[in-house]
């Protein structure tokens, strides 16, 4: 107990103090107290730069799919699991569901690569039929959609821990006298399931949204190159090629701040939301 309360005040509420940076001209040698206090000068900067805006564009337009097409799913797999009734089949479904969440990044793009990648799996059964081959992996048009279906291969299978949890809290007698009154599996599902796990799927909603800006830094750096920045570039990845790459820390700092402070105050608007739909939120 006392590791775990130690690991969140030194590694995550000490290191907000490391934010001054991005008020100031800050150079590694000379410290943080030691760097020139430059004010505002580098959201001055950020406000107008265009590349940053670019990044903003894309990690929101990830974000958005991503909420839409992924939050779903793992509610879905999660209502087909609980409809087995086989456990021994449920829980061989659920282990290869979870599988790839414990695969790497590297290994997962890498493992696209190799299916539909100029010269993976795909394309050699498409040049074998004499059918024109597609480089979906080089191509930044279908970008945003790999992305999101790496996402959901993934991590939809985890996803369902949470909602399999809150299924096996709902009463059975509902769904029986649901049935003996004439309700068919919909509207067992839309006036018995659905009110039943409303506070959890309210409740990760909230948590997504306030993590919406994090699309994924690890995937989309492994992917940078293939597809180019104009596709692939989101604010962590412009942090990271700004800071450590470039070495111009207080400015990466600046934009790093401008995603924490976008993404609290997505939390508190969707908390606000859930407590006038009558749900508790993540905080009353």
């Amino acid at each position: 107990m006392f590791g775990s309360f130690a690991y969140f005040v030194v590694f995550h509420y000490g290191a907000l103090a490391g934010n001054i940076i991005a008020f100031k001209d800050y150079v590694p040698f000379n410290g943080i107290w030691g760097s020139a206090w430059v004010g505002g000068s580098n959201f001055e900067r950020m406000l107008d730069d265009g590349q940053f805006w670019h990044s903003v564009v894309n990690t929101i337009v990830i974000a958005l799919l991503q909420l839409v097409f992924y939050f779903p799913v793992p509610l879905a797999l999660a209502l087909l699991l609980h409809s087995l009734t086989w456990g021994t089949v449920r829980r061989f479904v659920q282990s290869i569901a979870y599988l790839p969440h414990f695969v790497s990044w590297v290994i997962v793009v890498a493992l696209f690569q190799q299916v539909l990648g100029d010269t993976g799996m795909v394309n050699g059964y498409l040049q074998d039929a004499g059918i024109h081959t597609v480089d979906i992996i080089g191509n930044p048009d279908a970008f945003k959609p790999l992305v999101v279906a790496q996402v959901i291969w993934k991590d939809a299978g985890w996803g369902t821990i949470i909602f399999l949890a809150a299924l096996s809290q709902v009463d059975e007698q509902q769904y029986e006298a649901a049935a003996i009154d004439g309700a068919g599996p919909w509207r067992r599902f839309w006036h018995v399931t659905l009110p039943a796990i409303r506070p959890v799927v309210v409740l990760l909603l909230i948590m997504r949204l306030g993590d919406i800006l994090s699309v994924g830094f690890e995937q989309m750096l492994l992917q940078r190159d293939a597809v180019g920045p104009e596709a692939a570039e989101i604010i962590d990845t412009f942090v990271y090629y700004q800071g450590i790459v470039g070495g111009d820390y207080g400015y990466a700092a600046a934009a790093g701040l401008f995603k924490g402070l976008i993404g609290a105050a997505l939390v508190y608007a969707a908390n606000k939301v859930a407590h006038r739909l009558g749900e508790q939120g993540v905080y009353k």
